[in-house]
């Protein structure tokens, strides 16, 4: 194993930064304490900051020789809307939002590289360190890109990491081509009539459609998708009325799709309208349907992700690096940027007994904080090395 040592040093410091941010998160385009945090750190050592590239967003610059050759490292700083039920001392301080994607472990493990190559110096180029905002489906990375990230900050190549729970700590996977979904969220307005809870024969149920519907949506998947490809339909919400004995006169049903292509999700939003039209005139309501695409896949680049496997079997040894392996049905806003750039999203073990993602018990594992910031190191050393 060949972690950078100088790094490993360093492990109990990243540790203590990663629980002041996991104790204050914030949501998307909300992060301003953790881009101040970050913007502070970053001028501690000697980086050149940007301050609202995508609002809340920020990127930092360090340059080494004349040469133009540049890479992009990307970490997101959002968390998410869910009442962490940890009971560690770094639990979150604000009710409703924790850090349950690990993105304060991405932001400590790119912030330590950025340390660590502004006191080495081992290349020859310029590096962007790029911290993202609003990653969970909100547009971040649109909002940056929007606002010229790559045309003040231009990247040959560009990397990003997340944590993998289930895979074990020191390993990482680096597999060309397609990694996580494209994805959409939806929702769907039934409108019925309401009226009295002891005489629906008056009334238009929109819960009754509601359920019909839920129940047909399900069918898409196994009736409507080639077995071939891959595709996720999740109702995840659903809202109507609030008293016992009223029939109300709306209900509204929410949810995501994922798929490993646009074209399928396309043909995925046409099935939902025409189920939800079917049903809802069979019952004498009305329906609309609000879809939105959040997503796209993320698609690393062969030649950008051959260099960081190799990268990660130096540091971890091949036995530790998966080449090869399914696309996630999970989704990444990094998407956007990768489509701009040459890219590779590179998943860290975080552990095989860790939480699930999005679980109000998950924790990022402080022992992989040293690889990811190796990886980060390493990469940059390889990729701009003095030839």
């Amino acid at each position: 194993m060949s972690l950078v040592e100088e790094i490993q040093a360093t492990h109990n410091e990243l540790i203590a930064w990663r629980h002041e941010i996991h104790a204050k998160p914030e949501l998307g385009f909300e992060e301003h304490s953790t881009a101040e945090f970050v913007a502070e750190k970053l001028k501690s050592f000697g980086i050149e900051v940007t301050r609202e590239i995508g609002k809340t967003g920020l990127v930092g610059v360090l340059r080494e020789g004349n040469e133009t050759r540049s890479i992009g490292l990307r970490a997101d700083m959002d968390a998410l809307p869910i009442q962490e039920q940890n009971t560690f001392a770094h639990r979150s301080t604000h009710s409703g939002c924790m850090h349950a994607c690990g993105h304060d472990g991405h932001t400590v493990m790119l912030l330590a590289a950025a340390r660590h190559l502004s006191e080495t110096r081992n290349f020859r180029g310029q590096v962007n360190f790029i911290f993202q905002p609003a990653e969970e489906g909100i547009g971040g990375a649109r909002a940056m890109i929007e606002d010229g990230l790559f045309e003040k900050f231009p990247c040959d190549s560009l990397y990003a990491m997340h944590n993998g729970p289930g895979l074990a700590v020191g390993k990482f996977l680096t597999s060309p081509g397609i990694r996580t979904a494209a994805g959409a969220f939806f929702d769907i307005q039934i409108t019925g009539k309401g009226g009295h809870g002891a005489h629906p024969d008056k009334t238009i149920d929109p819960v009754i459609i509601a359920a019909e519907l839920i129940t047909a949506l399900q069918t898409i998947v196994s009736r409507s998708v080639n077995p071939s490809e891959t595709a996720v339909l999740s109702v995840t919400q659903m809202h109507a009325g609030d008293a016992y004995n009223v029939i109300p006169g709306s209900a509204t049903l929410s949810g995501t799709v994922r798929t490993l292509s646009l074209k399928l999700l396309s043909k995925i939003e046409k099935r939902i309208d025409s189920l939800m039209q079917g049903i809802t005139q069979a019952y004498g309501g009305e329906a609309r349907l609000d879809f939105r695409i959040i997503f796209h896949p993320v698609i690393n680049d062969v030649a950008t992700t051959k260099l960081a496997a190799e990268v990660c079997e130096v540091l971890v040894g091949s036995e530790n690096v998966i080449r090869e392996a399914p696309a996630s049905t999970g989704s990444e806003d990094f998407s956007f940027m990768s489509e701009q750039v040459p890219g590779c999203y590179v998943i860290l073990g975080n552990g095989s007994e860790s939480e699930p993602l999005h679980n109000h018990h998950y924790d990022f594992n402080d022992d992989a904080l040293v690889y990811g910031a190796s990886f980060f190191t390493r990469i940059v050393e390889r990729k701009l090395r003095d030839e």
